[in-house]
């Protein structure tokens, strides 16, 4: 079983530092997913309220009882919840903060997505240049990060799926990346009248 630190919880919801590598629903090949371990873990249902890629860690907001996740799933909606994320990323940006505005096919539909950044670090790494990314997410479109990275020019290190596949094969053998570098870092949420913010440090790991 994985283990699911547990970040805060209130009445309605659990926020969790959600493990790499754990899906968080079940389906082919998928064995232990959080909808069914943290259940086990609490000895209660929950219900996701959003979701993260299996290789994206990072915190994550599910809930107590369907109404709550219908609650809390309005709010992001609505823009209540503010989601940040940290990246390492091949590549670096020209300006050390802007904007991605590319839209993004989500579920078959051609959606506006919009995502902000801001560079706060870069590495020489062999041939490469590595940059650790922040990100804040002003859609919540799937893989809203990992697309907009791509197609700007500086995928996520270890992303397979959008990224760079010689770059990510030379990266795992000059300095060990194995999985992607995407982590869900930042979390500020509305609890009665007042904004919580809830933060992991990140450490990807690489010398300056």
């Amino acid at each position: 079983m994985n283990d699911i630190p547990i970040i805060y919880e209130n009445s309605e919801i659990i926020i969790i530092n959600k493990p790499q590598g754990l899906a968080c629903q079940g389906g082919q090949n998928i064995a232990h997913p959080l909808d069914k371990e943290l259940p086990f873990k609490l000895g209660y249902p929950i219900y996701l309220v959003h979701r993260l890629d299996q290789e994206t860690s990072g915190l994550l907001i599910v809930a107590k009882s369907a109404k709550a996740a219908s609650k809390w799933t309005s709010l992001i909606g609505q823009k209540s919840v503010k989601k940040e994320y940290d990246a390492l990323c091949i590549g670096v940006p020209e300006k050390p903060e802007g904007t991605f505005k590319s839209s993004i096919v989500d579920h078959g539909v051609k959606k506006d997505a919009l995502t902000f950044y801001k560079v706060k670090k870069s590495w020489n790494m062999d041939s490469y240049i590595l940059s650790h990314i922040h990100l804040t997410l002003g859609t919540g479109r799937m893989h809203q990060i990992r697309i907009h990275l791509a197609k700007a020019g500086y995928p996520i290190a270890g992303d397979d799926k959008y990224g760079n596949f010689k770059a990510n094969k030379e990266l795992k053998k000059l300095c060990g990346i194995k999985r992607l570098k995407l982590i869900s870092s930042r979390l500020t949420i509305p609890v009665d009248g007042k904004e919580m913010t809830f933060e992991l440090p990140v450490e990807f790991g690489l010398d300056a």
